[in-house]
């Protein structure tokens, strides 16, 4: 099993959930969170003032999928995510020892 990490901007979350869908995925983690890359933030003006705003807003998916459909999430979610600007995001690719469903029982692949 797999654990997909991608960091979207905002604003492509339902685009890419409904892609993922699509292509099987049965569920996933969303969490909204700040950080900085190659985008290193920007400034705003706020009430007169300007502030430097070092995080910039995005949200992270958390994905565990069987290693043979690992490659196809990877590819769905930066073809859909893709806006061809700064701060598209960044996806990692992590191997997952094992995995229960806690209602069930049931472990590994038949719990993802």
């Amino acid at each position: 099993m797999k654990l997909i990490i991608a960091a979207i901007k905002p604003f492509k979350l339902e685009e890419v959930r409904e892609a993922l869908t699509g292509i099987g995925v049965r569920g996933m983690m969303v969490t909204e969170i700040k950080g900085f890359g190659s985008q290193s933030g920007h400034t705003e003006i706020y009430r007169g003032a300007e502030y430097a705003v070092n995080f910039v807003p995005k949200v992270k998916l958390e994905i565990v999928v069987a290693d043979a459909m690992a490659e196809q999430v990877v590819d769905t979610i930066a073809k859909t995510a893709k806006t061809d600007k700064i701060g598209d995001g960044k996806i990692f690719v992590l191997d997952v020892e094992g995995a229960v469903r806690v209602r069930t029982g049931e472990t590994n692949d038949d719990a993802v």
